[in-house]
């Protein structure tokens, strides 16, 4: 049975190298399991255009763990399957820069799968392939820039993709977690890393 790890995070300014919010859903099989989230003190500044949007406040991640004592916590849960994430690159970015800032040692390379572009293939008449978008034509509650409902939501499109006939390892992409890049489409592989 596969497992995937659908994953958002949000960010506390421009930098996105720390996080202020993670949200995770589980998908075992072809259901969804199970799910957490966190605020994240990401021990930097926050911009005013990051609070806007994710309405997280230096004062709502006052007393809540920084990213390497909930690491201890998601760690093993972040690799116990495949990654995946809407627009996953960023994600990724984000999650490799944390782990570098803090000197915490994970993997070199971890596997992922990107639903912005897995919904291309499956739904391709769209006019875009935002999570918004597809969260309104799937029918999906969002509450948009909230790290636990875009995982949600992602996870939905992951299953509806999947429903529809997408073979995952189809999409599947490598990431270098140390060069913080998406690897060349023939250099992917299931292993994780």
């Amino acid at each position: 049975m596969e497992r995937y790890i659908v994953f958002d995070v949000e960010t506390p300014n421009s930098a996105n190298e720390r996080m202020s919010a993670i949200g995770i859903t589980l998908v075992d099989g072809r259901e969804i399991s199970g799910g957490l989230y966190s605020l994240v003190d990401p021990e930097q500044r926050f911009d005013r255009f990051n609070v806007a949007l994710t309405g997280i406040t230096p004062e709502a991640v006052r007393g809540q763990p920084a990213f390497p004592q909930l690491w201890e916590r998601i760690g093993p849960l972040m690799g116990s399957g495949l990654l995946v994430a809407h627009n996953a690159p960023f994600d990724m970015s984000v999650l490799a820069k944390c782990l570098r800032g803090y000197g915490i040692r994970w993997r070199e390379r971890v596997d992922y799968i990107c639903t912005c572009r897995l919904s291309r293939r499956v739904l391709p008449s769209l006019p875009n392939h935002r999570l918004d978008t597809l969260s309104g034509y799937l029918g999906l509650e969002l509450e948009h820039h909230r790290a636990m409902s875009d995982s949600r939501a992602c996870a939905e499109i992951l299953l509806h993709c999947l429903r529809a006939g997408a073979e995952p390892g189809d999409f599947v992409r490598g990431y270098d977690m140390l060069g913080m890049r998406t690897l060349p489409a023939e250099r992917g592989r299931r292993d994780g890393g």
